[in-house]
């Protein structure tokens, strides 16, 4: 099979030194193995900004909607209420979990391309005393927008109520002071901005939030609280855990830091999204979010119009040269989508164009 660089927001193209890493076969009860998780959750919330004992980090076995799931089932209760603030599709996706475990909740729905508004919040939770837990997703990845997570968690705090934050597509390329904003819960993923490999999810937990968890789980094995117990322990994960992702995530970190960290990462990811944007508009694709609320993940094109090509037909001339984009997610417009993270660099974004044009030529569309 050909080799081909992922243009998408997780999983993504890794270097080869992180898959290296997976050659080496390890046991999950073994001393070394445990220091590489506890040295890994020690890791997590520095890039968070927050230390013991105020804060911890789990780390969950499966995707990053397990993490979610363990999230949400684990700490809204049987008397608790969720708020849902819904841009996206993952926003949809915790409002299909809290349907699929029983829980109280409300999901307030915006447009793909608005953000959640503060003053909203404010009024909704005004409305409905009962609600106890808010959640949102940081870096929607359905449309690329960046939703302001600030001004709602300031809204929540004000009001006295548990703040949930899935920041998936964002955390480690995004600076979030977790410390600052007083968020309770955010979930991530290792094959995300870190640049790991699919296997598990991470939690940074507030440890007030995360002590008021222990017997609300429904579940077993996504009991959140049962899973920090266990780990802070001795470090050993409750049931077998990804221990060949484990070793690669590890080695991710490494190089986050030789890259320079969050900071440096950042500017990568933000030159590449630049980049992109103003070439592809030069070529006529025009971003569906506005450049104020863009993300630096993943960013969502309409198509021009008239065109006389499939996606299929661009994906498969895209990909035979290097690259694989993402189709549109969003429901009310025909667009399709590249991703900006991962070992990208200014100049995949400048082959890549190059590639678009060629294509355009090819169909006789160059702009």
């Amino acid at each position: 099979m050909p080799n081909y660089k992922l243009l998408t927001p997780g999983p993504l193209t890794t270097t080869d030194t992180v898959k290296k890493e997976m050659m080496f076969d390890h046991c999950t009860w073994d001393d070394d193995y445990k220091k590489i998780t506890t040295k890994i959750r020690g890791e997590l919330l520095k890039l968070a900004h927050v230390s013991e004992p105020e804060y911890t980090a789990v780390l969950m076995q499966g995707s990053g909607t397990f993490g979610v799931e363990s999230v949400l089932t684990s700490s809204v209760g049987e008397d608790d209420c969720l708020l849902i603030l819904a841009n996206g599709s993952y926003g949809k996706r915790m409002a299909e979990i809290a349907e699929h475990a029983g829980l109280h909740y409300y999901m307030e729905e915006f447009h793909y391309d608005q953000i959640p508004d503060a003053g909203r919040v404010k009024e909704i939770l005004k409305e409905h005393p009962e609600i106890t837990h808010v959640s949102m997703v940081h870096s929607e990845t359905t449309s690329g927008i960046l939703n302001d997570i600030a001004s709602v968690t300031k809204a929540v705090k004000a009001a006295g109520k548990t703040m949930i934050v899935d920041a998936m597509s964002s955390f480690a390329g995004v600076d979030i002071p977790v410390g600052e904003l007083q968020l309770d819960f955010l979930i991530s993923s290792a094959n995300k901005c870190i640049q790991g490999v699919p296997g598990f999810s991470f939690i940074i937990c507030r440890r007030k939030a995360l002590d008021q968890c222990e017997g609300k789980a429904r579940s077993l094995s996504l009991d959140l609280y049962d899973q920090w117990k266990t780990m802070q322990a001795d470090g050993k994960w409750r049931f077998t855990s990804p221990t060949h992702v484990v070793l690669a995530f590890a080695k991710a970190l490494e190089e986050l830091d030789e890259e320079g960290g969050i900071e440096a990462r950042s500017r990568r990811y933000q030159e590449n999204n630049r980049y992109l944007i103003s070439h592809m508009k030069a070529m006529g694709f025009i971003p569906y979010v506005s450049e104020e609320h863009q993300g630096p993940i993943i960013t969502t094109f309409f198509y021009p119009e008239n065109r006389n090509y499939t996606f299929d037909e661009m994906y498969r001339y895209i990909k035979e040269r290097g690259y694989a984009i993402y189709p549109g997610k969003v429901t009310d417009a025909d667009t399709f989508r590249i991703g900006n993270i991962g070992e990208i660099y200014l100049e995949d974004m400048e082959k890549l164009c190059r590639i678009f044009r060629e294509f355009l030529q090819a169909k006789g569309a160059a702009a």
